[in-house]
């Protein structure tokens, strides 16, 4: 749910990325916070248990243009990705404006992407939220290992794009695909917050 600060004229949108453990939710953020100015961004902030590998709270305020005279700003979340860290994945997922959903594209890992979507899918009806309603994004990372280990876009597409939302192949170390994932998700929440309410 978007935050409305009349005073500041800003509205605030949470972006959150979900995924399976490793599939490279971090590094999606790293990336993107090493490549915006640093007058455009806030500070990353990271808090990390002593068990958990990856950050589980990245904050990322990104300004994209204005609506009703209103600047816009995005915070970037990522969820841990280990099933023991549910309770947590759930807190980072409430008021979620939209999701970038990294799955990790190394054929070995296609059960680990679908439950982990499953999870996605569980955790937003949990809350009340019908998850066909949240702008959502698919994200292919790792398409720069070898060929004999990842499945293709359109392979991946096959077994986890049933919403038929945009979708794109990246390489979040490296940055191919993950502005574009970015830029994708960033439109989808603006065109919903910016849609008459009915």
């Amino acid at each position: 749910m978007s935050l409305v600060n009349y005073a500041t004229r800003e509205i605030t949108c949470k972006i959150v990325y979900y995924g399976p453990g490793r599939s490279g939710k971090t590094t999606n953020l790293h990336y993107i916070y090493g490549q915006v100015p640093e007058d455009r961004k806030g500070k990353m902030v990271s808090l990390a248990t002593q068990t958990d590998r990856t950050l589980f709270f990245d904050f990322l305020p990104l300004d994209l243009g204005t609506i009703s005279g209103f600047t816009t700003k995005f915070q970037l979340y990522t969820v841990p990705g280990q099933v023991y860290y549910q309770t947590t994945r759930k807190l980072v997922l409430q008021g979620a404006d939209g999701v970038v959903f990294v799955a990790d594209s190394q054929a070995r890992q296609l059960q680990e992407n679908i439950e982990s979507l499953q999870d996605l899918h569980s955790n937003l009806a949990e809350q009340g939220i019908e998850a066909r309603s949240v702008p959502l994004v698919l994200q292919y990372n790792k398409q720069d290992l070898p060929r004999d280990l990842v499945l293709t876009p359109a392979e991946l597409n096959d077994a986890l794009n049933f919403r038929g939302v945009p979708e794109f192949g990246a390489d979040a170390l490296h940055g191919p695909g993950v502005f574009e994932t970015l830029r994708s998700i960033s439109e989808l929440v603006l065109k919903r917050l910016s849609a008459p309410v009915r």
